[in-house]
């Protein structure tokens, strides 16, 4: 396989610059799997290690570049920890400086892999040396913020600026949930081995596009024919939603990447999500719920970690529908941000990496339904069976009675115009 050859002195980033460097790793390499080899054959001999780069805002080292054949993965980057903790991530979500040799090589393959070669953050004037947390230098009293809610621990969230990558503690006795957009009032700034912030809470919000995350890429698989489909024994009469579903023809099916920060693919005993499941099992919720919190801590994205912690809130009481929708609605609004506008593909459930964001919706949808919102559960299960048509979560089942419930509710309305509360 002919390696990639040295980067010029000048190092320039322009698209032409990108698309030569792609060519000369790529030249003798046919099919995607082999183009992945030459991928990382260029970032052995080209990219010395370690080297400083930053995961959604963590300072790291980057100490190896990495393919173990997983293509849907595609490159991988082992980064460690200002502590010393190591863990894997994909290549395309490490951020290096421009104008560095790494840098333009994660360039080149991202652009390979159709994502924008250099993310926002690269072009962040603190790219190219270590960031620090906030210092008590940085915000004064009575200042209004906006922060990214990433993880909570007890009554102490750990936040992020919103346009920045700067973390900080919020302590308050509001119960929030990883990726929430709040707002505050600045009482007080201080650092007790991390930053720490007083606030008065002046609003929340759930505005996923706020949070600045990079949309989960979405990968071309066979197209999907309605008439391969089983819809019933001959004879039978073809429900309604079928009936659009088959009119709607052939379409493409895709599969979402599924982002599991820490999960090494090589060692499924080490998958996060099956560790906090057993914990779960076993009577430790609360270690159960930590696990999932620190998923969401190292990327917002991971939308499993979302799902989880909604089936760990849902419950008869409606506190715990109110806490398990918040849960969901923001894996589902994270999953949307891949979802072109006008999205007319299937996202079936046999492609495994579709099951997190479906997990989303439909826990999302059934919280939708206890909570009396009957018309917003049934957009969300019908536009599930249209994403999903094999309909392996079961909505079929629960689609009629949600349409009853929500007529039931318009003609008691009619009848009694002033009751217009839930049922």
């Amino acid at each position: 396989m002919k390696k990639a050859n040295p980067a010029p002195k000048t190092r320039p980033t322009s698209q032409a610059v990108l698309d030569e460097l792609i060519a000369q790793i790529t030249v003798d390499a046919h099919g995607e799997d082999e183009q992945l080899w030459a991928f990382r054959q260029a970032f052995e001999d080209n990219v010395a290690v370690p080297r400083d780069a930053f995961v959604i805002g963590e300072p790291v080292s980057v100490v190896k570049f990495d393919y173990d054949g997983n293509h849907r993965r595609g490159l991988t980057a082992k980064c460690r920890r200002p502590h010393g903790h190591e863990y894997v991530v994909a290549v395309s979500d490490v951020v290096f400086p421009q104008g560095t040799e790494v840098g333009r090589y994660v360039a080149a393959y991202r652009k390979w892999m159709g994502l924008i070669p250099f993310p926002p953050e690269a072009a962040s004037p603190l790219a190219g040396r270590t960031r620090h947390e906030t210092t008590a230098s940085v915000i004064c009293a009575k200042d209004l913020v906006e922060l990214a809610v990433l993880s909570v621990k007890g009554l102490t969230a750990r936040c992020r600026f919103l346009g920045s990558d700067r973390t900080v503690s919020l302590r308050s006795r509001r119960a929030w949930v990883p990726g929430e957009a709040i707002r505050v009032e600045v009482r007080k700034e201080w650092t007790a081995g991390n930053p720490h912030l007083s606030a008065k809470i002046k609003s929340d919000r759930i505005d996923v596009p706020a949070l600045g995350l990079t949309p989960l890429r979405l990968e071309d698989r066979d197209l999907w024919n309605p008439i391969h489909e089983y819809w019933g024994e001959e004879g039978e009469p073809i429900e309604g939603w079928v009936k659009r579903i088959i009119a709607g023809g052939v379409r493409q099916a895709f599969e979402m990447e599924q982002v599991i920060p820490g999960y090494d693919f090589a060692d499924p005993e080490c998958d996060p999500i099956g560790i906090s499941n057993d914990l779960k099992d076993a009577g430790n919720t609360r270690g159960a719920y930590q696990v999932l919190m620190e998923l969401c801590a190292k990327d917002l994205r991971c939308l499993d970690a979302h799902a989880h912690l909604g089936n760990l809130e849902f419950g008869p009481a409606p506190p715990g529908v109110l806490m398990a929708a918040r849960h969901y609605e923001i894996g589902f609004r994270i999953g949307e941000l891949s979802l072109p506008a006008h999205f007319d593909g299937v996202l079936p459930w046999g492609h495994i990496d579709n099951r997190p964001f479906l997990r989303c919706m439909h826990g999302y949808g059934l919280c939708l339904w206890r909570l009396g919102q009957f018309a917003e559960a049934s957009q969300i299960f019908d536009r599930m069976l249209w994403l999903n048509p094999s309909d392996n979560q079961g909505i079929r089942f629960l689609i009629d009675d949600i349409r009853a419930t929500w007529e039931n509710r318009r003609n008691k309305i009619k009848q009694f115009p002033g009751q217009s509360g839930t049922l």
